[in-house]
């Protein structure tokens, strides 16, 4: 087939931009949120009510994130039902994961108290943070359930191709919260415990109002609810077997932004502080790439969900291009305006020092790991998961730790080098799984 006939028409670039674009949007309303929190919190007289923020916030984003499975997992199976245009499974998967995420949400509703417990204790705050922080998670803990439901949620209006209710959902929760946190630390002069009730009811806001939507949806879409496979436990096996890959995938990627970290502090304060500035950069990267892996996911899996192969290769052009070029101009960014967002991010002399010195790591970084970020949509959308997995475990077992045990004596030019080749493993292993696939028509076989 010649370039001319794989090159996406305009009506595709519509498409795929329709959707990215509200992701894109999205996902920075979660950043902004963590700024207010922070803003609001720190204009208090006492430093402890911060800290206890700062750690209690990252217990649960490091938790939530572990089981962001039900997100990823129910967007490939959504789309590809969505394709064959059956009403009944679209419906099931619903409902399937909204049980899956409000048990999951229960049992750590449940476990609060060992588990955050733990976690501090890991984590070793001064007393006045941990009798904080401790309150604050009690506090968050409850909104688990709304939390992991709302996961299914997106991944179900993602795979619906209606992005823009994501978009709705996450910006007027974010703003919800805001505002509940206005009125609870500076109205009611609550401390931490407010800024975590304000997540809490913002959260369950949002749950209220995904479901809401939902119905709206399914009231213009044909089919009904197959009650016994809500309630049949081998009936959840494709979902279950789906999200189990992609918890192992999650996990692993967590535990090794947590060495990236950990290897980070032990050379130092500084270090450890620069390096927390520089991955400000990686979130800039995932919200405008994670736009099109979001759309891969939804319309590939449409594409396999009808058949059909000359979408299929339409939208994988198209993604594949914005993705570049999106890699492109942030490379530029970051090279001609990345010491003025250090800068930005830190009045620290040193640690701006120590940053803009590891700083061109951090320029090439979208167009090496831009590859990951389309491959992980295109096997979420075909729910070939299990090659998700399997790449991201050879990418930090067979190259990410052994480049880091080789290159320790290059110090934190030898973490980040580490780091890097983590993306370009999983592209690249993403890829030659991608070609094999393609040969054997896994897609349509």
């Amino acid at each position: 087939m010649s370039i001319a006939q794989r090159w996406p028409d305009r009506a595709t670039h519509r498409r795929v931009w329709s959707l990215a674009w509200p992701m894109m949007l999205s996902n920075i309303t979660v950043p902004l949120l963590g700024l207010v929190d922070t803003a609001v919190i720190g204009h208090l007289p006492e430093p402890h009510h911060l800290g206890a923020v700062a750690l209690g916030g990252m217990i649960f984003s490091i938790l939530y994130w572990a089981f962001g499975f039900l997100r990823m997992g129910t967007t490939g199976m959504v789309a590809q039902a969505h394709g064959r245009e059956d009403g009944d499974r679209l419906r099931t998967l619903l409902g399937q994961s909204l049980v899956l995420g409000a048990c999951i949400g229960l049992l750590i509703l449940l476990l609060r108290t060992p588990l955050t417990t733990l976690a501090l204790q890991l984590m070793g705050p001064e007393s006045d943070v941990l009798t904080e922080a401790t309150r604050y998670t009690e506090i968050r803990a409850f909104g688990a359930p709304a939390v992991l439901c709302n996961f299914a949620l997106l991944g179900w209006f993602v795979g619906m191709q209606n992005t823009r209710i994501a978009l709705t959902l996450l910006t007027s929760t974010n703003l919800l919260n805001m505002l509940l946190d206005l009125l609870f630390v500076f109205g009611l002069g609550m401390k931490a415990d407010g800024v975590a009730l304000a997540t809490v009811l913002a959260e369950y806001f949002s749950l209220l109002l995904g479901l809401w939507f939902c119905r709206r949806l399914l009231l213009k879409t044909a089919g009904q609810w197959l009650w016994p496979q809500l309630r049949r436990l081998r009936d959840y096996k494709a979902l279950i077997q789906v999200n189990r890959y992609l918890f192992v995938r999650t996990v692993t990627l967590l535990l090794t932004f947590a060495f990236f970290t950990a290897q980070g502090a032990h050379q130092g304060t500084a270090i450890l502080s620069a390096n927390a500035v520089l991955l400000n950069f990686l979130l800039l990267i995932s919200n405008a790439l994670d736009g099109f892996a979001h759309a891969t996911e939804a319309l590939i899996g449409r594409s396999v969900g009808r058949h059909d192969r000359s979408e299929f290769r339409q939208i994988l052009s198209c993604t594949a291009f914005w993705s570049l070029v999106s890699a492109i101009m942030l490379t530029l960014v970051f090279w001609l305006g990345g010491n003025t967002i250090i800068h930005l991010l830190t009045d620290i002399t040193e640690v701006r020092e120590i940053a803009t010195r590891y700083l061109p790591w951090v320029i090439i970084l979208p167009l090496i790991g831009c590859w990951s970020f389309l491959l992980d949509g295109l096997f979420i959308g075909t729910t070939q998961v299990k090659a998700m997995q399997d790449t991201m475990l050879f990418s930090v077992f067979c190259v990410f730790a052994p480049i880091w045990w080789i290159a320790q004596p290059m110090g934190n030019h030898g973490l980040w080098l580490a780091f890097i080749s983590l993306f370009s493993a999983r592209g690249i292993s993403g890829g030659w799984v991608f070609w094999r696939m393609q040969r054997r028509n896994v897609w349509f076989g």
